[in-house]
């Protein structure tokens, strides 16, 4: 048997998306680092051969990279962190990622415009540190995917973003509409027509 461990480290994150699911109460939560090496080790003896790692943003966690190296030692073949990249630029954050054994980066990005998105992420100067960190994860070398979050206002520029994604390098992009759930169970108008 093989298959993918997803674990979401916690809910916390260095941004406060316009969109977001995430309560203030769950981005409280978490799992302590001894409980996630407990479910690596369980995990790949039940066969899990591959790991996500997402969050809330795990770039945040201050174990990131001691997890990832405990899943390589345990043997998972692939290891792959979701992440929204205004960690990955900081000096040498993704060679750093990728050194530990992360061979699949996803990038969650919110709009390619540099207003728009830092109007929507609710974090001036977020466009430039997302754009920063996309580009240092590229050039790791490691397969990049850009997750793009479809709202209602981002879905028009799609076809901008996916043309601004592949002239900076990104192998693909996976599509993700806008969940209405939770801190965005309200919001409606978010949710773009199908």
């Amino acid at each position: 048997m093989s298959g993918l461990l997803d674990v979401i480290l916690h809910y916390d994150c260095n941004l406060a998306c316009d969109y977001c699911t995430i309560t203030p109460a769950m981005r409280a939560r978490g799992l302590a680092t001894a409980a996630v090496l407990r479910e690596l080790t369980s995990a790949r003896a039940d066969g899990y051969d591959r790991l996500s790692i997402t969050g809330g943003e795990p770039t945040t966690h201050g174990d990131l990279l001691g997890l990832v190296r405990a899943a390589r030692r345990h043997g998972y073949q692939g290891v792959k962190v979701q992440t929204n990249g205004l960690v990955l630029g900081a000096g040498a954050n993704a060679a750093r990622l990728v050194d530990a054994g992360c061979d699949d980066i996803h990038v969650s990005i919110h709009t390619h415009a540099p207003a728009a998105y830092d109007a929507l992420t609710r974090a001036p100067g977020s466009h430039a540190l997302m754009t920063r960190g996309l580009a240092a994860a590229v050039a790791t070398g490691v397969a990049v995917t850009a997750d793009a979050i479809i709202t209602a206002a981002t879905a028009p520029r799609l076809p901008a973003a996916a043309a601004w994604l592949a002239e900076r390098g990104v192998a693909g992009v996976d599509l993700w509409f806008v969940s209405l759930t939770d801190g965005n169970a309200d919001n409606v108008a978010s949710l773009p027509r199908m």
